[in-house]
C-alpha cells in the first residue's frame, strides 16, 4: 500500500461551485474558464476543469503538491482575470479544499 512521504507528494484538489444569475451565466463561464487557463499555465497544476450544471459553474483543479497549490493562489491575483464576488452570482460561492487519501 502506497503512504504518502515526502517521495510520494500528497495531491491536492480544489472545488468551487459557483451559482450565477441567469442574465450573468455565458459571461460567468468565460470568466471561470479564464481562471482555468492561468491555474492550468501554474507549476504543479496536473487539471482544471469546468462542468456546468443547469444552475453552477463547477470548477475543478488539481495540484501536486501543497506547496503548488499555495503557490497558485496569490498568481492569480497578478493574472488579468476577474475573481470578483459580486451581484452577478446568486448566492455565495461554495469552495472546498481536498487532499487525496
Amino acid at each position: 500500500m502506497l503512504t504518502n512521504t515526502e517521495e510520494s507528494p500528497v495531491n491536492v484538489a480544489m472545488i468551487a461551485t459557483h451559482y450565477p444569475q441567469p442574465a450573468h451565466r455565458e459571461e460567468f463561464v468565460t470568466r471561470v474558464r479564464k481562471v482555468a487557463e492561468v491555474f492550468r499555465g501554474m507549476p504543479g497544476c496536473l487539471s482544471a476543469e469546468i462542468w456546468l450544471t443547469q444552475d453552477t459553474v463547477v470548477s475543478f483543479v488539481r495540484w501536486e503538491s501543497d506547496e503548488a497549490f499555495a503557490a497558485s493562489l496569490p498568481a492569480l491575483g497578478d493574472a488579468d482575470v476577474d475573481v470578483a464576488f459580486d451581484e452577478r452570482e446568486a448566492r455565495p460561492r461554495e469552495i472546498v479544499r481536498l487532499v487525496a487519501a
